[in-house]
């Protein structure tokens, strides 16, 4: 077999390289410049020094966007994978209609997030919805309630949405984790008379946990950068209600053409999202110790 130089390794993946450094890793030194100046995105740009920082620290939507991520982070670790977990451990077991719920399950992940949204949004009508007019055959007829108007319901509403829209990636991942397990460990484990839950308990779960480890740090980073199906359902409303951190750096940026307090709102993002990944993956490493 002729062997493959390094220059040639390299040539193949500088096109990916490029891309990556000029979309992914390019923005974030632009937005450290960008949040010292009062810029529109066209035009001139004003040097305000630490100016839009100070404002950031005092701004209490922000704060309300960060408790709102904060409530997605938690919500989505103990609602996408536990459920992802279950239904992973469901179809590993081979039955007829393991293929047909496999595709049924995953279909959400192939659907766009405008599509996700605009679904969720006519489930969630508060006149011709799906969910109330379920509740109206169920005997609740003066039950009509606008969940994405509500602003104490907004959230969890939009919540409900994205575990929907997520869950199938995260049970793709545990399936794969599951089937790479060995059989002989669980026909060992049967011969000593062990249970079903003895299997997970033992077997399956610390087997799986660098999976669930990937999971959660996937899942925590997702969530603290959430924007797309929330903007479409909410748009951050009302009042703020479901406003999370990219969608009020959105605003900022796009809408008030305030591209320098954008700019430091992505930064913060970036720098939260950052420190809390790292300090998840050094706190489970060393647990594993």
């Amino acid at each position: 077999m002729q062997k493959v130089s390094k220059l040639t390794i390299f040539l193949f993946l500088l096109p990916a390289l490029l891309i990556f450094s000029l979309y992914m890793v390019a923005p974030i030194p632009l937005s450290a410049f960008y949040s010292f100046f009062r810029w529109k995105g066209f035009g001139e740009r004003v040097f305000v020094g630490l100016n839009n920082w100070v404002e950031l620290i005092g701004d209490g939507i922000f704060h309300k966007a960060l408790f709102n991520n904060f409530k997605l982070v938690f919500l989505s670790l103990f609602g996408q994978l536990p459920i992802a977990l279950a239904l992973a451990i469901l179809l590993a077991k081979k039955t007829k209609t393991t293929d047909i719920l496999k595709t049924i399950y995953f279909v959400p992940l192939l659907m766009s997030s405008v599509a996700v949204a605009t679904l969720w949004s006519n489930i969630y009508d508060p006149n011709f919805g799906l969910l109330n007019m379920f509740l109206q055959t169920i005997g609740f007829e003066n039950l009509f309630i606008d969940y994405l108007g509500n602003p104490k319901l907004a959230l969890y509403s939009v919540i409900v949405a994205i575990n929907w829209r997520f869950i199938p990636f995260y049970m793709i991942l545990f399936l794969a984790a599951i089937k790479n397990i060995p059989d002989e460990l669980y026909e060992a484990s049967r011969v000593d008379g062990a249970s079903k839950w003895e299997n997970f308990r033992y077997i399956t779960l610390p087997l799986l946990r660098p999976t669930i480890i990937n999971a959660s740090v996937l899942s925590l980073v997702g969530s603290l950068k959430f924007f797309d199906i929330v903007y479409v359902l909410t748009g951050g409303g009302p009042n703020n209600a479901s406003e999370l951190m990219a969608t009020y750096m959105y605003k900022n940026a796009f809408n008030s053409l305030r591209m320098g307090y954008g700019s430091a709102i992505a930064l913060a993002l970036f720098i939260i999202a950052f420190t809390f990944s790292i300090t998840f993956m050094k706190l489970t490493r060393k647990g594993d110790k």
